[in-house]
């Protein structure tokens, strides 16, 4: 599974960030909110833990959920390059490289970890998930069968995922979420299929969600002023904020 060009295309949203910076398991990691019950684990996309649009929407998840939520650094300090992003320079981003410097195999023992961290150092009395594109398959991860006698959290959900296996799938042990824009080559209609049907099976509460006419990304980099963009970014956020409050309050 690739990683094409829509998923870095994008622009910034209006606001400022409110949270902090501190570390999370030796991670640097951006924090928003104050709750000592409740955590999220943000795993963010392509564009990594300083992208304004991420900590924004941290910032919003903090306040409507009620969370305090972490948004860490899982890419070893290395940024895309947002101006080449910006000017379409698709070409001279080495995006393979990035990948194979921040694949799985090199990620999946550190994110593991940051969410232990909150559950058994912090003391979090729930722990939710997050993750969109890049953080899709992460996020599954931390809810797959292997952590049914400690779970690592209490339910998650996904936008956009990329880099996703059918195992990832098929191992799911808690609630999960998963907002499918109708316009995806990371999330193709066979797999979105495989999902759907899958989760069927397992015995645990999901939520399917279709965005039709929107593209992959839509939920933190769509274009405001693209008919259906916003509509669908509203409509992601607050479908996010009601799976988390529900299985996290």
């Amino acid at each position: 599974m690739t990683i094409s060009d829509c998923c870095i295309k994008g622009f910034s949203w209006q606001g400022t960030p409110t949270g902090r910076i501190d570390k999370l398991a030796g991670n640097d990691v951006y924090i928003s909110g104050d709750n000592a019950e409740v955590a999220i684990l943000f795993i963010s996309d392509l564009f990594g833990w300083k992208f304004p649009n991420v900590r924004l929407l941290a910032d919003h998840f903090a306040r409507e959920v009620g969370a305090t939520v972490y948004v860490p650094d899982f890419f070893g300090g290395e940024v895309l390059d947002v101006d080449l992003i910006a000017a379409e320079k698709f070409d001279q981003l080495d995006l393979p490289g990035f990948l194979q410097r921040n694949g799985r195999e090199q990620r999946e023992s550190e994110i593991f970890d940051c969410a232990r961290t909150l559950r058994q150092q912090h003391g979090y009395r729930k722990v939710g998930a997050v993750g969109y594109c890049y953080g899709g398959w992460a996020s599954l991860r931390l809810g797959a069968k292997e952590h049914a006698a400690a779970p690592l959290v209490d339910c998650i959900s996904v936008g956009h995922p990329s880099l996703v296996k059918k195992s990832d799938i098929a191992e799911l042990n808690v609630p999960v979420q998963v907002l499918a824009p109708e316009i995806d080559p990371a999330f193709s209609p066979e797999l979105k299929l495989y999902t759907f049907e899958t989760l069927q099976q397992l015995n645990i509460p999901f939520d399917y969600q279709n965005f039709p006419g929107v593209v992959h990304a839509c939920f933190i980099r769509g274009d405001e002023n693209k008919p259906g963009e916003r509509a669908a970014m509203e409509r992601g956020k607050n479908a996010a904020v009601g799976w988390l409050r529900q299985f996290l309050n």
